[in-house]
């Protein structure tokens, strides 16, 4: 029998490649898809191998026209049913006035924060629509919510995805398919991002944020989890996930609005 597939567009070592790992525990064969880094992502499906789960992966340009489809073919005829996909890309940037943000760069950003996903739905939707089943789990970011200053390509592209979640929601909902939007309100322990955006830094600024200040990957991937494992009469469509030190400075400035 085929295998049930997880299948994680941006598989990199942190929220992805725990994502995967835990659906691998769960008994998923798990597809890991990401970029670049080839030696790191033979070294996250090892790690899965190892731990006693299947996994497989492959390095994909997702702004690339036909990739993310022909992705989605390959794994639904050589390894099996499809049963929940993460779209895990990021768009981040980095902060840029609207002057040094140049339509080729805010266009990428739009590329993967948005267009990316829509493609990734075109292609999965049908197949779970027809199975009756299947989850759509999209990790998203403040900037969906917030635009900030310096943000123009990331917030475009971050809003855009969270309305699109709401859209496929609407549409494929009731056929059966459960569509989640999760924002990830904080820094992340993820050393091929945050990492390499700091460098020598990452664990001085872990250290500064104290306990629990840093979003853990291994407790994302088990959110991720619970959700695909919902029922139908309980689903979650969109959850913020945040650190705990973020969520008692919430506590006490409540307006949204407010930048954390």
């Amino acid at each position: 029998m085929a295998d049930k597939v997880f299948l994680v567009i941006g598989a990199g070592a942190g929220i992805g490649g725990h994502a995967a790992a835990r659906f691998a525990q769960g008994g998923y064969h798990a597809v890991l898809a990401r970029r670049s880094d080839e030696e790191g992502l033979a070294k996250l499906v090892a790690q899965i191998e190892d731990a006693g789960g299947k996994a497989s992966g492959t390095l994909l340009d997702a702004s690339a026209d036909g990739t993310i489809e022909e992705l989605v073919e390959r794994t639904e005829s050589e390894i099996g049913a499809i049963d929940t996909v993460l779209y895990n890309l990021g768009a981040q940037i980095g902060n840029r006035t609207l002057d040094n943000t140049p339509h080729r760069t805010f266009e990428l950003g739009w590329r993967l924060g948005c267009f990316g996903l829509f493609r990734l739905a075109h292609a999965v939707t049908p197949r779970m629509v027809e199975r009756g089943r299947g989850s759509i789990l999209v990790t998203s970011a403040t900037a969906a919510v917030r635009g900030n200053a310096g943000q123009h390509s990331h917030a475009a592209a971050m809003g855009g995805r969270r309305m699109l979640c709401q859209t496929l929601n609407a549409e494929f909902g009731p056929q059966g398919v459960h569509v989640a939007h999760i924002v990830v309100d904080g820094s992340v322990d993820a050393p091929d991002t945050l990492g390499k955006l700091l460098g020598d830094r990452f664990e001085a600024y872990k250290a500064s944020k104290g306990e629990d200040g840093v979003i853990d990957p291994t407790a994302v991937a088990e959110t991720f989890w619970h959700l695909s494992q919902q029922p139908r009469n309980c689903w979650t469509h969109e959850l913020d996930l945040r650190p705990f030190s973020d969520v008692a400075w919430w506590n006490d400035n409540p307006d949204p609005k407010i930048a954390t």
